[in-house]
């Protein structure tokens, strides 16, 4: 058998000293692709991205902005705004405030934006926890199949060894 042709249930034997049946699934993977000779497949952010619907791009982007400090002096600004107006300038140009104190109107826009913006950014945190879990079962994957690589190429130079060793008995002779 060839490199390219290799038997993942012979590799789970000789490098993990396990049945092929005994390992679990991300394992029988991974032993699939080095027999094969093949990559493990696509990069743990290709694949969460391949994953992500139209409103999992919206929660990222409404996130990234809601936590960011030009969200935070911008919203500090239409605040003070807001209550500047709503305290004396919109009086001092004889016109009525369209929010007097106690500013009701924007308790009620601050609380429908709480409500809205707070689980948006528990949609993207939880879209953030599964990109984390794809990068731990990729690296996992990566770290295993080097680790077979090694162990394989150990017993490919262990192999050569004793052939040169066999070859030097044999001209000693």
């Amino acid at each position: 058998m060839t490199r390219r042709e290799a038997d993942p249930h012979k590799l789970a034997h000789d490098l993990l000293g396990r049945d092929f049946d005994d390992l679990d699934s991300e394992e029988q993977r991974v032993l699939r692709h080095v027999a094969a000779g093949t990559y493990t497949g696509l990069d743990a952010d290709e694949l969460a991205q391949s994953h992500a619907t139209w409103g999992d791009n919206l929660a990222d982007r409404v996130a990234a902005i809601g936590g960011s400090w030009g969200f935070i002096i911008g919203f500090g600004v239409v605040l003070l705004v807001w209550t500047s107006l709503n305290s004396g300038v919109l009086q001092a140009l004889g016109l009525g405030a369209f929010d007097a104190y106690p500013f009701i109107f924007l308790n009620l826009i601050l609380s429908m934006l709480a409500a809205v913006q707070a689980p948006i950014i528990l949609m993207s945190q939880n879209r953030q926890a599964m990109k984390d879990r794809i990068t731990a079962r990729h690296d996992y994957e990566v770290n295993l199949r080097t680790q077979l690589e090694i162990l394989r190429l150990a017993k490919r130079m262990d192999a050569l060894a004793e052939d040169v060793r066999k070859i030097a008995r044999r001209d000693e002779a």
